[in-house]
């Protein structure tokens, strides 16, 4: 029977996630830890058992915020070589990251410093997006800013973490709300040659079409030159996927 991914972050994880804690912070409470989970942890679903591990994290950690950060940033370990092995190499990091996403949306500088280095391991989409909501404007700037880093996995989560319809997240809408500047940082990476970026611009663009079909048009419309490159028609086709299928359906 294949494990579920839930299943992944049972009691055996939480003491090898405390392990790792314990190896910079000798002061960390195992058996307490352990104690706030043992109860209920493996019996719930996959988000509930993220909030509960970061919770547990915050009630054992007796530090701040900013501390507490500082702390993770000496676990997270060696950057990841390739755009893949979020969910296989750094799944580990998955309650550090819900973390951020549950107590970081007051301090913008340090939750998107620390999200920037996440994503170079994990991921970090879902903890920024608290941050957008929080700090729209200057969000908005620094994805931008993103948008145009060489790591690919930074760039990457400059368009991921803006989507409007994110799988597992709530709705955002901010894209819409900052279009100047969300269109622009979609044409950044329109012509990037990794395959995360491609299909991560163009899901941002099918969502965009779900909820503006006429901005969707402009962004595209824009595109389609004589030069396109041949990364950005697979981005367009890609993203067009959701407007064929209502045209076919006409």
């Amino acid at each position: 029977m294949t494990k579920k991914f839930k299943d992944y972050y049972d009691c055996d994880y939480a003491l090898e996630l405390s392990q790792r804690i314990v190896v910079v912070y000798p002061q960390f409470q195992t058996d307490r830890f352990l104690s706030l989970l043992s109860p209920s942890l493996e019996q719930l679903e996959f988000n509930d058992r993220q909030v509960l591990l970061a919770s547990s994290l915050k009630e054992v950690l007796s530090l701040n915020y900013q501390e507490t950060i500082a702390l993770f940033e000496k676990i997270l370990g060696p950057e990841l070589e390739s755009s893949l092995g979020m969910f296989t190499e750094g799944y580990w990091l998955w309650p550090i990251g819900k973390y951020v996403e549950l107590y970081g949306d007051t301090d913008f500088e340090i939750s998107t410093s620390f999200s920037k280095e996440l994503t170079k391991r994990f991921t970090g989409e879902f903890c920024m997006r608290p941050i957008i909501l929080a700090f729209p404007e200057q969000s908005m700037q620094l994805l931008l800013k993103w948008s145009l880093d060489e790591n690919k996995r930074v760039r990457r989560l400059a368009s991921e973490c803006i989507r409007i319809r994110l799988p597992w997240a709530k709705k955002l809408y901010t894209a819409l709300d900052y279009f100047d500047i969300y269109s622009e940082l979609l044409t950044n990476l329109k012509d990037d040659s990794d395959k995360t970026i491609q299909k991560s611009v163009a899901n941002n663009l099918n969502d965009l079409y779900k909820d503006d079909p006429v901005r969707f048009e402009t962004i595209i419309s824009a595109w389609e030159t004589e030069d396109t490159t041949k990364e950005c028609i697979w981005i367009i086709k890609h993203a067009s996927r959701t407007k064929r299928k209502r045209e076919s359906s006409i």
